[in-house]
Protein backbone atom coordinates (compact mmCIF):
# COMPACT_ATOMS: atom_id res chain seq x y z
CA UNK A 1 0.00 0.00 0.00
CA UNK A 2 1.44 3.30 -0.60
CA UNK A 3 1.82 5.77 1.81
CA UNK A 4 0.39 9.44 1.92
CA UNK A 5 3.19 11.19 0.52
CA UNK A 6 3.55 8.99 -2.76
CA UNK A 7 -0.21 9.30 -3.09
CA UNK A 8 -0.31 13.45 -2.91
CA UNK A 9 3.06 13.74 -4.97
CA UNK A 10 1.17 11.18 -8.04
CA UNK A 11 -2.06 12.89 -7.53
CA UNK A 12 -0.02 16.78 -8.03
CA UNK A 13 2.30 14.74 -11.29
CA UNK A 14 -1.38 14.07 -12.63
CA UNK A 15 -2.55 17.24 -11.72
CA UNK A 16 0.55 19.00 -13.78
CA UNK A 17 0.23 16.20 -16.64
CA UNK A 18 -3.53 17.02 -17.17
CA UNK A 19 -3.03 20.91 -17.65
CA UNK A 20 -3.84 22.49 -21.10
CA UNK A 21 -0.89 23.84 -21.81
CA UNK A 22 -2.67 26.22 -24.58
CA UNK A 23 -4.22 28.20 -22.09
CA UNK A 24 -0.56 29.13 -20.47
CA UNK A 25 0.95 30.00 -23.10
CA UNK A 26 -2.33 32.18 -24.25
CA UNK A 27 -1.92 33.44 -20.30
CA UNK A 28 1.81 34.35 -21.10
CA UNK A 29 0.97 36.31 -24.27
CA UNK A 30 -1.82 37.80 -23.06
CA UNK A 31 -0.12 39.47 -20.34
CA UNK A 32 2.86 40.00 -21.82
CA UNK A 33 0.31 42.83 -24.15
CA UNK A 34 -1.09 44.12 -21.40
CA UNK A 35 2.50 45.10 -20.22
CA UNK A 36 3.77 46.20 -22.98
CA UNK A 37 1.10 48.92 -23.86
CA UNK A 38 2.07 50.40 -20.31
CA UNK A 39 -1.04 48.54 -18.52
CA UNK A 40 -1.23 47.45 -14.62
CA UNK A 41 -1.54 44.12 -13.07
CA UNK A 42 -4.07 43.48 -10.08
CA UNK A 43 -3.45 40.28 -8.90
CA UNK A 44 -6.61 39.21 -6.48
CA UNK A 45 -7.04 36.16 -4.15
CA UNK A 46 -8.44 34.97 -0.60
CA UNK A 47 -6.75 32.98 1.87
CA UNK A 48 -4.26 30.99 0.88
CA UNK A 49 -4.94 32.50 -2.86
CA UNK A 50 -4.46 36.03 -1.14
CA UNK A 51 -0.67 34.88 -0.13
CA UNK A 52 -0.14 33.62 -3.66
CA UNK A 53 -0.97 36.93 -4.67
CA UNK A 54 1.65 38.85 -2.42
CA UNK A 55 4.21 36.43 -3.60
CA UNK A 56 3.23 36.97 -7.42
CA UNK A 57 2.99 40.76 -7.53
CA UNK A 58 6.55 40.72 -6.26
CA UNK A 59 7.52 38.49 -9.18
CA UNK A 60 6.12 40.29 -11.58
CA UNK A 61 7.38 43.35 -10.71
CA UNK A 62 10.95 42.45 -9.83
CA UNK A 63 11.54 39.43 -13.21
CA UNK A 64 8.87 41.14 -14.95
CA UNK A 65 9.40 44.79 -14.71
CA UNK A 66 5.45 44.69 -14.45
CA UNK A 67 3.67 47.50 -12.13
CA UNK A 68 1.72 44.26 -10.00
CA UNK A 69 -0.72 45.31 -6.97
CA UNK A 70 -2.57 42.90 -4.58
CA UNK A 71 -5.48 44.42 -2.45
CA UNK A 72 -4.56 42.35 0.05
CA UNK A 73 -1.46 43.82 0.62
CA UNK A 74 -2.49 46.59 2.09
CA UNK A 75 -4.18 45.22 5.45
CA UNK A 76 -5.13 48.80 6.71
CA UNK A 77 -7.06 49.50 3.12
CA UNK A 78 -8.64 46.34 2.77
CA UNK A 79 -10.08 46.18 6.39
CA UNK A 80 -11.38 49.61 6.49
CA UNK A 81 -13.08 48.54 3.37
CA UNK A 82 -14.50 45.34 4.64
CA UNK A 83 -15.39 47.32 7.41
CA UNK A 84 -17.31 50.70 5.29
CA UNK A 85 -17.97 48.59 2.24
CA UNK A 86 -18.60 45.22 2.67
CA UNK A 87 -16.75 42.02 2.21
CA UNK A 88 -18.51 41.37 -0.76
CA UNK A 89 -17.47 45.05 -2.49
CA UNK A 90 -13.99 45.21 -0.81
CA UNK A 91 -12.20 44.13 -4.19
CA UNK A 92 -14.31 46.32 -6.50
CA UNK A 93 -14.00 49.00 -4.29
CA UNK A 94 -10.27 48.99 -4.52
CA UNK A 95 -9.96 47.99 -8.06
CA UNK A 96 -12.58 51.51 -8.93
CA UNK A 97 -10.21 53.61 -6.29
CA UNK A 98 -6.96 52.36 -8.61
CA UNK A 99 -8.78 53.84 -11.61
CA UNK A 100 -8.67 50.29 -13.43
CA UNK A 101 -8.69 51.37 -17.40
CA UNK A 102 -8.65 49.64 -20.19
CA UNK A 103 -4.82 48.95 -20.58
CA UNK A 104 -4.72 47.18 -17.29
CA UNK A 105 -5.92 43.40 -16.40
CA UNK A 106 -6.98 41.32 -13.23
CA UNK A 107 -4.98 38.29 -12.72
CA UNK A 108 -7.40 36.09 -10.45
CA UNK A 109 -6.08 32.83 -8.40
CA UNK A 110 -9.13 31.06 -6.92
CA UNK A 111 -9.77 27.65 -6.13
CA UNK A 112 -13.24 27.74 -7.41
CA UNK A 113 -13.34 30.74 -8.82
CA UNK A 114 -15.89 32.79 -7.68
CA UNK A 115 -20.16 32.04 -7.13
CA UNK A 116 -22.42 34.43 -6.63
CA UNK A 117 -25.26 31.94 -6.27
CA UNK A 118 -23.36 29.60 -4.06
CA UNK A 119 -22.09 32.54 -2.23
CA UNK A 120 -18.72 31.99 -2.08
CA UNK A 121 -15.86 34.28 -2.86
CA UNK A 122 -18.56 36.61 -4.17
CA UNK A 123 -15.76 39.68 -3.68
CA UNK A 124 -14.10 38.01 -6.77
CA UNK A 125 -17.37 37.88 -8.41
CA UNK A 126 -17.59 41.66 -7.94
CA UNK A 127 -14.48 42.59 -8.53
CA UNK A 128 -14.33 40.71 -11.83
CA UNK A 129 -17.41 42.89 -12.90
CA UNK A 130 -15.97 45.80 -12.12
CA UNK A 131 -13.07 44.98 -14.28
CA UNK A 132 -15.57 44.26 -16.95
CA UNK A 133 -16.62 47.57 -17.07
CA UNK A 134 -13.92 49.09 -17.43
CA UNK A 135 -12.91 47.52 -19.92
CA UNK A 136 -9.96 45.41 -18.38
CA UNK A 137 -8.43 42.29 -19.56
CA UNK A 138 -9.30 39.48 -16.96
CA UNK A 139 -7.33 36.37 -16.27
CA UNK A 140 -7.38 33.55 -14.09
CA UNK A 141 -5.77 30.24 -12.88
CA UNK A 142 -8.83 28.50 -10.90
CA UNK A 143 -9.76 25.14 -10.07
CA UNK A 144 -12.88 22.82 -9.74
CA UNK A 145 -14.95 24.33 -13.14
CA UNK A 146 -13.29 27.44 -13.01
CA UNK A 147 -16.53 29.29 -11.16
CA UNK A 148 -17.59 32.65 -12.23
CA UNK A 149 -13.91 33.50 -13.42
CA UNK A 150 -13.68 31.08 -16.13
CA UNK A 151 -16.90 32.01 -17.54
CA UNK A 152 -16.07 35.85 -17.84
CA UNK A 153 -11.94 35.69 -18.25
CA UNK A 154 -10.27 36.48 -21.71
CA UNK A 155 -8.00 33.84 -20.84
CA UNK A 156 -8.54 31.06 -18.00
CA UNK A 157 -6.04 28.03 -16.74
CA UNK A 158 -8.13 25.60 -15.29
CA UNK A 159 -6.72 23.10 -12.42
CA UNK A 160 -7.89 19.71 -13.21
CA UNK A 161 -9.35 17.93 -10.40
CA UNK A 162 -7.93 14.73 -9.84
CA UNK A 163 -8.82 13.59 -6.33
CA UNK A 164 -12.05 15.31 -4.99
CA UNK A 165 -10.90 15.09 -1.68
CA UNK A 166 -8.06 16.88 -2.08
CA UNK A 167 -9.04 20.18 -4.52
CA UNK A 168 -7.74 22.95 -2.34
CA UNK A 169 -4.71 21.44 -1.19
CA UNK A 170 -3.58 20.81 -5.58
CA UNK A 171 -5.10 24.09 -6.88
CA UNK A 172 -3.11 26.01 -4.49
CA UNK A 173 -0.15 24.22 -4.89
CA UNK A 174 -0.31 23.62 -8.75
CA UNK A 175 -1.30 27.99 -8.48
CA UNK A 176 1.86 28.25 -7.08
CA UNK A 177 3.89 26.50 -9.81
CA UNK A 178 1.87 28.23 -12.57
CA UNK A 179 2.62 31.40 -11.98
CA UNK A 180 5.95 30.73 -11.78
CA UNK A 181 6.23 29.21 -14.52
CA UNK A 182 4.63 32.80 -15.88
CA UNK A 183 7.16 34.89 -14.41
CA UNK A 184 9.84 32.41 -15.77
CA UNK A 185 8.37 32.51 -18.98
CA UNK A 186 10.40 34.17 -21.78
CA UNK A 187 7.21 36.38 -23.22
CA UNK A 188 7.15 38.11 -19.74
CA UNK A 189 10.97 37.70 -17.58
CA UNK A 190 12.54 40.47 -18.46
CA UNK A 191 15.35 40.50 -15.24
CA UNK A 192 17.42 37.45 -13.99
CA UNK A 193 16.86 35.45 -10.87
CA UNK A 194 20.09 36.19 -8.07
CA UNK A 195 20.28 32.26 -6.88
CA UNK A 196 20.61 31.17 -10.91
CA UNK A 197 24.07 33.63 -11.12
CA UNK A 198 25.77 32.49 -7.12
CA UNK A 199 28.48 30.12 -8.25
Amino acid sequence: MACFSSTFIGEAQAVLGAMDVDSLEQLARGLAEVRERGGRLFILGVGGSAGHAGHAVNDFRKICGFEAYAPTDNVSELTARINDDGWENCFSAWLETSHISPRDAVLVFSVGGGDDEKRVSVNLVRALDAARRAGARIFGIVGRDGGYTRRIADVCAVVPVVNPNRVTPHTEGTCAVLWHLLVSHPALQTKPTRWESVV
